[in-house]
């Protein structure tokens, strides 16, 4: 009897061994299953979506036209020169300053200026007026300046590039 015993418990062992297995695998069959079809949904998906993109042989293919690009505005133009003040001319912009030297570099546009005339500078942040005491032409001092020279002044306080420059009457 002790042999049939041994028999029981190796067959209730391979009972409870067997289910134990199989309930393992239904559990990955339906892992596995859930995402093949889920994989198969992806896949009519793309096959779909390319259907829609694709164009009809019989209808011409439509070329893509070259992007252009357009020109920007065209630059702006210097405004005028406004006279602010009726007893001020305006005379030339200064160009260049040389803080070191406190010297400006101013381009006479119109009319002549002479050394010890009453200047105002006027800019941006800049705003003062002086009388010419010194003026040089090329290194060379002179007494008078005519338009179309560019002659370095030295001036009482800091001017900036784009500075106009108006001869006080």
């Amino acid at each position: 009897m002790p042999l049939k015993v041994k028999s029981k418990k190796k067959a209730k062992k391979a009972a409870s061994r067997k289910p134990l297995k199989t309930a393992a695998k239904k559990k990955t069959l339906k892992k596995k299953t859930a995402s093949s079809k889920k994989a198969t949904k992806k896949k009519t998906l793309q096959k779909k979506t390319l259907k829609k993109k694709t164009t009809p042989r019989h209808k011409k293919a439509v070329t893509a036209k070259p992007l252009m690009v357009e020109p920007g505005p065209p630059p702006r133009v210097i405004p005028p020169v406004e006279e602010p003040i009726t007893n001020e001319e305006a005379i030339g912009t200064v160009t260049h300053y040389y803080s070191h030297l406190q010297v400006a570099v101013v381009q006479i546009n119109k009319g002549t200026l002479k050394v010890g005339d009453a200047i105002h500078i006027k800019g941006h942040s800049t705003n003062f007026s002086q009388a010419v005491e010194s003026m040089e032409y090329e290194h060379m001092h002179v007494n008078q300046a005519v338009a179309g020279q560019s002659v370095g002044i030295r001036v009482n306080e800091h001017a900036r590039e784009h500075d106009i420059v108006y001869l006080i009457k």
